[in-house]
């Protein structure tokens, strides 16, 4: 069976002899799942512009998976020019519909604008589709900027009419998706977020690092995420932490992801706070869980998500961790550890309410939470998921 993934998101990377690659969030585990179900997978997506320094690459992203077919999608610039280019439309249309009309089935990644077009021809050429709703249309154009705004409507309608006529619908979360994008076809709740078992171990040293506690030393706050994207949120966690200085607690905030940390800097300085903030770069996936252990509150503070993988990665550490009222946030932390996004006063309040044993009993909690994340257990139930989709495909093969 020969499936095509469709994802035209800038994922596909290359440095400057050539070789290619892809970013934490596929790794070898994720084309493994779909491998697992198809004959021939080809995966249809972006490949950046930039190539990347050979030693930096192989430092922060992963190897391309052998066996896994790339095709790359040509990339219109943010210029409004290039972006309404009908030269560049027409050809990357005229790709989609190539590909989809060489495959037997399509896997659907969404919201991504070159998804609703081979959605569309899937369903003109007759091809058993299934979306996956990794996060939220409108959301997150909204909250990106004004020319997003202006897209926000038109892409939330694209995705709720993809989902609802879509024979099967994977969501990341349990209730968000599923509420603003209902379907009416076979759906599944279920997080492309997976966890090897979690070591009781990695508990007791959280634990033991919050008994050792000492208000000589600063409490370490941490995020990952794109430093170069307003709706990462990080620009309030900054403010919060110039205000609650003035007020005498003492925070550092340590933050990890790609882009360029010239606004956040910017912020840090005009707050007088630089030398409480660090920015880290990317980081290898394999070694986040070493910086997650040495930091000690997660925050999330986006103004949009789905279900944050970062997040979910930090409470298997037994990191205490608060986060914005976005998404499926609320679907992993407490209430009373939420805040509204874009809030520095909620923010302030709730770092200032972490005591040791609120930190302990937060560690506690969310390492228990995160089992819910388990590869095995969300293999399970994400494999039986799609051998159910396979004998869909199969027993429409006779009408393609």
């Amino acid at each position: 069976m020969k499936l095509l993934y469709v994802h035209i998101a800038e994922k596909l990377k290359e440095d400057t002899e050539g070789n290619l690659y892809t970013d934490g969030s596929y790794n070898t585990d994720v084309w493994d799942r779909y491998l697992a179900i198809c004959d021939v997978l080809t995966v249809l997506c972006r490949k950046e512009t930039r190539k990347y320094d050979v030693e930096y690459a192989k430092r922060s992203f992963n190897p391309v998976k052998p066996g896994v077919k790339f095709v790359n999608v040509e990339t219109r610039t943010s210029s409004l020019r290039d972006y309404l280019s009908i030269k560049k439309i027409v050809a990357n249309r005229l790709m989609i519909q190539k590909e989809v009309l060489g495959c037997d089935c399509l896997i659907v990644r969404s919201p991504t604008s070159g998804g609703y077009t081979a959605v569309r021809y899937a369903r003109t050429l007759n091809k058993p589709y299934l979306v996956e709703v990794v996060g939220c249309a409108w959301d997150s154009l909204w909250q990106h900027s004004l020319k997003g705004k202006v897209l926000a409507l038109k892409a939330y309608l694209k995705l709720r009419n993809a989902v609802r006529n879509a024979p099967y619908v994977l969501y990341v979360t349990e209730e968000f998706l599923q509420r603003r994008y209902p379907s009416k076809g076979k759906s599944i709740g279920c997080s492309d977020v997976t966890l090897p078992t979690l070591d009781e171990k990695v508990l007791d040293d959280r634990l033991r690092r919050l008994n050792a506690m000492s208000p000589e030393k600063p409490i370490v706050l941490g995020t990952i995420g794109a430093v170069d994207v307003p709706y990462k949120g990080q620009e309030y966690v900054i403010k919060a932490l110039a205000r609650l200085s003035k007020q005498g607690y003492d925070f550092e905030y340590h933050l990890v992801g790609g882009g360029d940390n010239t606004y956040l800097r910017g912020i840090a300085e005009k707050n007088g706070i630089a030398e409480k903030v660090r920015f880290l770069g990317s980081l290898a996936h394999e070694k986040v869980f070493d910086y997650l252990d040495q930091i000690d509150v997660y925050i999330q503070p986006s103004k949009t998500e789905g279900l944050p993988r970062a997040l979910i990665e930090a409470m298997s550490r037994g990191c205490p961790a608060v986060g914005s009222e976005v998404g499926g946030i609320p679907e992993l932390l407490s209430k009373e550890f939420t805040f509204r996004p874009g809030s520095i006063k909620q923010i302030c309040d709730l770092l200032r309410q972490l005591d040791r044993q609120t930190m302990i009993s937060a560690a506690v909690r969310n390492f228990n939470k995160a089992k819910e994340f388990e590869k095995e257990l969300l293999r399970k139930k994400r494999a039986e998921f799609y051998r159910d989709y396979v004998e869909y495909v199969q027993s429409t093969k006779h009408d393609l």
